[in-house]
């Protein structure tokens, strides 16, 4: 959710900008990659998609989303980082490229001092906070009014550590009671949670939605409802700025003034075989599929770039439903796999809250160090048009027709499917660029705790 302009300031339609052809193997652009994680003995599978908004009254926008992909990270075979931005107001896509190019750079920087393996939670606050400091003096951005959410997952041997700062969000799809259950991994920082309301309120914010600033509802009224006209947002006591429909984000220095913070939430868990996977994504995801939706249709393919499509494909039909546009939509989903068995995921699964039963892996070709940028895999106009096609129920190439979400995956059966163990062949693009870390002998603590951020008394 963005400014008060909607999702994202500068609207465009499908099909332009960045982001020529379809992706590798006709999966509508998603990338396939695969890295062990040998310090777990576990393997890591994951697939990412980009698919730019559709904003008819904005030609010329381009896409305002970010993300990355980088395994093996700093040099630790442990350590594999996956990262969502979502760039808004005008300079929006320039504050999400900043972010993307600086948090890393960050992270593994304080891998390397070995502050990353003794507290992840401290340095993806420092990484947060540094990156929101150095975009502020970048000459060529102007975060003055625009800037980016940030939902960034560390893999780190047997842990996982989620950082997040705005209303991008991750998920975790966990085996539980016969069923794969989502668990939230970040919480979404909006005017709608209490807390976060009253510390921008205590920062000297006003609270309201554009209706009510308009004086068409009553301005003392609290009783918005998610999903239901427009949202409570962050404004300036004696202006109608910055706008914002969330409580963090990495610039918007105008914002600060009132309490919109860089400080990110963390949340740390232990891999447990009841993990199958896990997601990284936009709020043009989540605007309106809940977390067991998505974890629900992840659930129902083998292969993460068709759950990716799919995933693509509702998100895009359900806002052309709502509105007629649709936000940028970015999704990396990320399969969890026990590294000493083949077959698809969920393949002869049984109720992991009290049974330790190995997870599944597919074959693919070895690991490489990898950096995903967002443009690797953007839709082109034609599947665009496609997801179009699939809200009207014309069929679409692979997985791009909506599907309708099942709380139980087909192969989580307490028998062993026929072709279990067939490999499945890596297509990752031969041109993807490749990002290069240096070296650094530095382990990983498991950290077995939630921990969240405490927000800082000054604003």
């Amino acid at each position: 959710m963005g400014c008060a302009q909607g999702k994202c300031c500068l609207p465009r339609p499908p099909g332009r900008g960045s982001g020529g052809g379809r992706g590798p193997g006709g999966h509508g652009g998603a990338t396939l990659g695969r890295a062990e994680v040998p310090g777990a003995g576990l393997v890591v599978e994951y697939a990412t998609l980009a698919v730019a908004g559709l904003y008819p009254d904005s030609p010329g926008r381009e896409s305002q989303d970010a993300h990355l992909v980088a395994t093996r990270f700093a040099g630790d075979p442990d350590l594999h980082l996956f990262a969502v931005f979502d760039g808004h107001g005008a300079a929006g896509a320039a504050c999400a490229g900043f972010a993307r190019e600086a948090l890393p750079r960050l992270l593994a920087a304080a891998a390397g001092a070995g502050s990353l393996a003794a507290d992840p939670a401290a340095a993806f606050r420092e990484a947060m906070l540094g990156a929101n400091a150095e975009m502020h003096a970048a000459p060529g951005v102007d975060d003055s009014m625009s800037g980016t959410t940030a939902v960034a997952a560390l893999v780190a041997g047997g842990a996982l550590h989620v950082a997040n700062v705005g209303d991008s969000r991750a998920v975790a799809g966990v085996w539980r009671a016969g069923r794969v259950v989502a668990e939230d991994l970040s919480w979404d920082q909006t005017p709608f949670r209490a807390d976060e309301r009253a510390r921008v309120k205590a920062c000297g914010a006003r609270v309201m939605s554009v209706e009510q600033v308009e004086g068409m509802r009553d301005p003392e009224s609290e009783g918005w409802v998610p999903d239901e006209g427009d949202p409570p947002r962050v404004w300036a006591r004696d202006g109608l700025y910055p706008g914002t429909a969330f409580t963090r984000s990495l610039g918007d220095l105008a914002a600060e003034a009132v309490g919109v913070i860089a400080e990110p939430e963390v949340k740390s868990v232990e891999i447990t075989p009841a993990h199958l996977f896990f997601v990284v994504a936009s709020d043009g995801v989540f605007e309106f599929l809940s977390s067991q939706e998505v974890v629900d249709m992840v659930a129902m393919y083998q292969d993460p770039r068709d759950a990716c499509s799919a995933i693509a494909a509702e998100s895009y039909k359900l806002w052309l439903e709502h509105e007629n546009r649709t936000d940028d939509i970015t999704i990396i989903i990320v399969h969890i796999r026990d590294s000493e068995n083949s077959g698809p995921a969920g393949s002869d699964k049984v109720d992991y809250g009290s049974i330790g039963t190995s997870i599944t892996v597919h074959t693919i070709q070895s690991e490489m160090p990898v950096f995903v940028p967002s443009e690797a895999s953007q839709l082109n106009r034609c599947v665009a048009t496609e997801m179009q096609s699939s809200s009207s129920g014309s069929p679409t190439e692979r997985s791009l027709s909506c599907v309708a979400p099942s709380p139980t995956h087909p192969l989580l059966i307490h028998r062993r499917i026929s072709d279990a163990s067939k490999p499945v062949q890596s297509e990752q693009a031969a041109s993807e660029p490749v990002q290069s870390w240096h070296q650094v002998d530095s382990g990983t603590e498991l950290e077995r705790t939630m921990q969240r951020s405490v927000p800082p008394a000054s604003c």
